[in-house]
């Protein structure tokens, strides 16, 4: 599965499924721009890729910072190919009574607007170059709620439906656009799940959650004419047939 001399803009790239991801592209030969509002670690990240990659400090939740890393990709590559949406925070993980509103709010401004602000950002160039994929790290919490986790679970499921809107609206421009469901990834953020101690997903083994690499190399094979079968769809990791098609065994 080549990308070479494509451009990949990755959300979220400095660590867990979007670090894992950017080492796979590049690895394929895209060209990558990690965005992530850690400019430290996306510039360890480049550094480690090498001059096929370029960091870049952004907050998801404000459109003109999405705005500038779309134009950062055409400056630096002269493109945009490919659009991971993978920014995400799983905070606050509190019961809807208790809920400070601003933090639930801060958690849609990432989880929701900061998928719309890439999208927004990245389709008029893509429609005009006639090609182009859009992915949207997803959750079985999309369509499932969840004790404590109301605004992660309300932000996933707006996502998802975002991803199914964009699907309807730029398929027919050459717009290629998808959901990935990968599951519980052992990252960071199932850290925090599993400090919190609420609900079934705190109490899982840290063995139960499969490898950053997994959804990372989804995300790659979701980007070539294997995965045209799915367009407009979500793709879930929790699929034994999927992992199968993805080579996950």
């Amino acid at each position: 599965m080549t990308m070479q001399g494509k451009c990949v803009l990755i959300t979220g790239a400095s660590k867990g499924i979007g670090a894992a991801a950017a080492r796979v592209f590049a690895a394929a030969g895209a060209n990558v721009a990690l965005a992530a509002r850690n400019g430290d670690a996306v510039a360890e990240l480049a550094g480690e890729i090498g001059e096929s990659a370029i960091a870049i400090p952004c907050d998801v939740s404000r459109y003109w910072e999405v705005e500038a890393a779309v134009a950062a990709c055409h400056t630096a590559f002269g493109r945009l190919d490919v659009l991971i949406g993978n920014a995400g925070v799983i905070d606050p993980i509190v019961s809807l009574r208790d809920a400070d509103p601003e933090s639930w709010g801060h958690a849609i401004d990432v989880n929701l607007k900061g998928v719309f602000n890439g999208m927004r950002a990245a389709l008029p160039g893509m429609i005009e170059q006639g090609h182009g994929t859009i992915i949207t790290v997803s959750s079985g919490a999309a369509h499932n709620a969840l004790e404590g986790w109301s605004a992660y679970c309300a932000s996933k499921a707006g996502a998802a439906m975002l991803t199914r809107s964009a699907d309807l609206e730029s398929r027919d421009h050459g717009i290629r656009v998808m959901g990935l469901s990968p599951g519980t990834v052992a990252t960071d953020m199932q850290r925090e799940i599993k400090k919190s101690g609420v609900n079934s997903v705190s109490q899982l083994d840290w063995s139960d959650h499969i490898p950053p690499d997994w959804p990372a190399r989804a995300l790659l094979w979701m980007c070539t004419a294997a995965a045209d079968d799915f367009i407009g769809q979500e793709v879930s990791l929790r699929d034994e047939d999927i992992r199968k098609r993805v080579g996950l065994t």
